[in-house]
């Protein structure tokens, strides 16, 4: 089968990894995350799109400095360029998936906390 299915709702409300690579394909990637609290990813820039999608859990966006409140519920696009932060406000884990388009990470990639996070920037070699 080409292609990837699954309820990305119950994937992502379960996920307890840091970051995870759930699909790749040519032109966009599927990653799982989990930021325990207090935790944030640290301000970044990509060459790239990306979009994010808030399932459980309390948190804030900046997006080139404004700050923005999430929750369950949530999506925000973050275009190619923008210096951008997500940051666990809350009490429980902040659980979201993002899309990238094209791929950032290395197909497969698992971080299971921040700790465990590396360089390991997309390849050109997809889930199929």
């Amino acid at each position: 089968m080409k292609g990837y299915i699954t309820n990305i709702e119950k994937a992502t409300k379960e996920n307890t990894d840091y970051r995870r690579v759930l699909y790749t394909a040519r032109n966009s990637q599927l990653v799982l995350m989990s930021l325990a609290p207090g935790e944030e990813i640290g301000k970044e820039t990509h060459h790239l799109d990306q979009f994010l999608r808030f399932e459980e859990g309390e948190g804030k966006v900046i997006l080139d400095g404004v700050e923005h409140v999430v929750t369950d519920g949530f999506s925000v696009v973050i275009p190619q360029g923008t210096l951008h932060n997500v940051v666990n406000t809350g009490t429980q884990n902040l659980k979201l998936y993002s899309l990238y388009s094209p791929p950032e990470h290395k197909d497969g990639t698992v971080h299971h906390t921040k700790a465990d996070e590396q360089d390991e920037h997309f390849d050109g070699l997809t889930t199929e």
